[in-house]
């Protein structure tokens, strides 16, 4: 840039309100192709906070012997319900991708349950939001899965 130029003022970030941040977070959750080929279901959304069920079908399992969901349906379950926690934070002004994702697989799904997922953006920086998950079934008692990750976020200035 020659000397003389002075850079755009970038444009101030706002919060938003949590009835936009819940309608932004349904609408871009119900668009993602993933998501409708899993039938995930937006159960609810708060500020930090997301809930998604996985119902179970025929044409997501893993082991036709037993009935178990795949693993990467769980996995993508956990994901998108981690997303969706991060792009409901209250500081957040925009949406989010995944940094990192561990998942530990405690269990089989029990084959002809629906998979609920909760997920909490417990902490964030700056630039990234760090979020915790489980999956369940019906025995919530005994998760089938836990998560944790990291996602990029846009915290409002």
């Amino acid at each position: 840039m020659p000397p003389n130029d002075t850079p755009e003022p970038s444009k101030p970030s706002r919060r938003r309100s949590r009835e936009e941040v819940i309608r932004m977070t349904r609408q871009f959750m119900e668009a993602l192709p993933h998501a409708k080929a899993l039938g995930l279901e937006v159960r609810s959304l708060g500020e930090g906070r997301a809930e998604f069920l996985l119902p179970y079908s025929a044409e997501l399992v893993g082991d036709p012997d037993t009935g178990v969901l795949h693993g990467g349906a769980v996995s993508s379950l956990l994901d998108s319900t981690c997303g969706a926690a991060v792009i409901c934070h209250p500081e957040n002004t925009g949406g989010t991708a995944t940094l990192d994702l561990r998942i530990d697989y405690m269990r089989a799904a029990t084959p002809g349950q629906a998979v609920i997922a909760r997920a909490e953006c417990y902490h964030v920086t700056r630039s990234v939001a760090f979020v915790r998950a489980e999956a369940l079934d019906d025995d919530t008692e005994r998760p089938v899965a836990a998560a944790t990750g990291a996602f990029t976020f846009a915290a409002a200035s």
